[in-house]
């Protein structure tokens, strides 16, 4: 995607928010949460512009890199906020997150109303906040992908909460990193976002 397909935004809101926006002039949206911050995450993750070149051109994908580390709070609250700075531009906004930041995603879609939401090998636990537990307050089509060997984030409850609540999900042969596998990943996201944008 080159630099002409995408804006840089800031983020409304008390903490300093900054993304980028991709294919910014469709009519539906997804918002990327990316991975762990003290680990390297941002929203140029290889995951999240995956999912975001496999959206373009239909649907733009909001890439935000969160505020000041807040142990998954602050972060709920970056996501939340970019949706709602989504939901005033588009049709339609949805949410997707990668590790760290799906249960991010899990957190803030328990919080609002996005279209649908993604996480892709989510982390249940976020400090003492519980993207598991945070399923049932989920009011929207929701997709799970998780990697068979995946010995990194603890998402065994989020796949067994969600399949007790009927949401998709889905496994792929892959570890915590999807590596070799991020073209895969980027469709079989893409495709249920696109589905339910």
């Amino acid at each position: 995607m080159s630099d002409s397909d995408s804006e840089q935004v800031v983020v409304p809101g008390a903490r300093d928010v900054r993304a980028t926006l991709d294919a910014p002039d469709a009519d539906a949206c997804v918002v990327a949460c990316p991975p762990h911050p003290q680990m390297g995450g941002r929203r140029t993750d290889g995951r999240l512009t995956a999912v975001s070149a496999s959206l373009a051109p239909d649907v733009a994908c909001l890439r935000f890199d969160y505020g000041p580390w807040d142990e998954g709070r602050g972060e709920r609250t970056d996501a939340t906020n970019a949706l709602a700075w989504a939901g005033e531009r588009f049709d339609r906004v949805g949410l997707f997150g990668f590790s760290f930041g799906g249960g991010v995603a899990l957190l803030a879609a328990a919080e609002t109303t996005p279209a649908c939401v993604s996480a892709l090998a989510p982390a249940s636990r976020l400090g003492d906040l519980d993207a598991a537990a945070a399923l049932d307050d989920v009011d929207c089509p929701v997709q799970v992908v998780y990697g068979e060997r995946d010995t990194t984030a603890e998402w065994e409850p989020v796949v067994s909460r969600a399949r007790e609540l009927g949401h998709r999900v889905e496994a792929m042969p892959a570890d915590h990193f999807f590596v070799g596998q991020t073209g895969k990943v980027g469709e079989r996201v893409a495709a249920f976002l696109r589905e339910h944008r």
